[in-house]
């Protein structure tokens, strides 16, 4: 921290010792290993007589053709006896399913309608939608949303290093784990913090100020309960004052023009793998994998839904778990979503990889202590990631 400017934030690592005493349990799916059905109506004896009433199933269905903006999205085309189209599903579905594509040319007539109920059963289950005749509509605007704000390259300002970030954002993860923010709220505060140093000029003696600043914006947006003005800056060790942080917060909300809009990878992940099916342990290791990204300034070029696509694939690579029939056309069917082409998929996982085999080395080592414990299934310390860059000479 010394080497950055950045106050002393030592007693932060220990975080780890009080996982089980302090920490606040994540709303999402996967930390249940299962659906969390909040909405529990009543059940009402209907009469014999009068039968009950069933709505058609493709009520709110539109029919997906390649031609429209929706397409994007889509690596396959309505159509089953295109060949090309089918050629190109094979093509873009190789890394998500590596066990063999032999089921992917019977479903390509299906997979429309599949995806969607997939889909639509998947944000239910996660809790991300209260009305499944919105679900639909809400993937869309997920899709053509993550691209909003995107960076055209990795470079940051000159008096900057992605070393310099990297240890800003392990403390950013320490401090997000102190106050028991939701994860949703740690991929945001990464997110602005990219943007706040490509649109501001920031001292090095002002980084973590900002750091601090861009997680309390996130937590505006996503959190219920605040932590005090003045309890944040204790976290710096008083370094900075309430009237500071303050002026910076309006300063960085000045510079994005209050557009504090963001989906997150996180949401991609879980809706992936729960349409794939994925188990417990290979969703907590590819989410491991995934904050891993959070470290590395490379990986803010990419879209959030190629991230999630590279991770849990990543995930499958180390765990190799032996494939069923039903996984494996879960795995076809959610190959089906457009997540970029095989040579940016492997740039990501390549990345990922030589991030996770040196984790429990660098200094930066909150995720990785973070992802160490029960709870998480001792992820970090799975010793197949020591060898991840070898595994993907599968896919290549």
């Amino acid at each position: 921290m010394a080497k950055t400017g950045l106050c002393d934030s030592k007693p932060l690592l220990d975080l780890h010792k009080k996982v089980d005493e302090r920490r606040a349990p994540l709303r999402t799916w996967a930390n249940a290993c299962g659906p969390i059905d909040r909405r529990q109506p009543a059940e009402v004896e209907e009469p014999k007589t009068v039968p009950a009433r069933v709505e058609p199933e493709r009520r709110w269905e539109r029919r997906l053709s390649t031609q429209t903006s929706e397409s994007i999205i889509m690596g396959f085309h309505e159509d089953s006896q295109t060949c090309s189209a089918a050629d190109e599903c094979v093509e873009n579905a190789v890394l998500l399913y590596p066990h063999g594509l032999q089921g992917l040319h019977s479903l390509q007539a299906l997979v429309p309608s599949l995806l969607r109920h997939a889909v639509e059963v998947a944000l239910e289950k996660l809790d991300l939608i209260w009305d499944r005749g919105y679900a639909w509509d809400l993937f869309l605007d997920m899709m053509r949303t993550q691209t909003r704000n995107a960076f055209s390259n990795a470079d940051l300002p000159r008096n900057f290093t992605d070393a310099t970030r990297a240890v800003l954002v392990d403390w950013i993860i320490q401090v997000h784990e102190l106050v028991h923010f939701q994860e949703e709220t740690l991929y945001l505060a990464v997110h602005l913090l990219n943007r706040s140093l490509r649109q501001l000029k920031v001292t090095t003696a002002n980084l973590q100020l900002l750091g601090m600043v861009c997680l309390f914006l996130a937590a505006k947006k996503e959190e219920t309960l605040l932590p005090e003005v003045s309890g944040l800056c204790s976290l710096m060790d008083n370094a900075y004052t309430r009237n500071q942080l303050l002026r910076l917060e309006r300063k960085v909300l000045c510079a994005l023009k209050f557009d504090l809009s963001y989906c997150p990878s996180l949401h991609f992940l879980l809706l992936f793998a729960s349409v794939a099916r994925a188990s417990a342990g290979m969703v907590w290791m590819a989410r491991y994998l995934l904050e891993l990204s959070l470290l590395e300034g490379q990986c803010a070029v990419f879209p959030p839904v190629q991230l999630a696509g590279a991770a849990l694939c990543l995930a499958r690579q180390v765990l190799q778990e032996p494939p069923t029939a039903e996984g494996e056309a879960a795995w076809c069917l959610a190959s089906s979503i457009h997540v970029g082409s095989e040579t940016s998929l492997l740039k990501i996982m390549h990345i990922l990889a030589r991030t996770a085999a040196k984790a429990h080395t660098r200094e930066t080592c909150a995720t990785f202590i973070k992802f160490s414990s029960p709870e998480t299934m001792h992820v970090s310390r799975h010793p197949g990631l020591k060898n991840a860059a070898g595994l993907l000479g599968i896919c290549s």
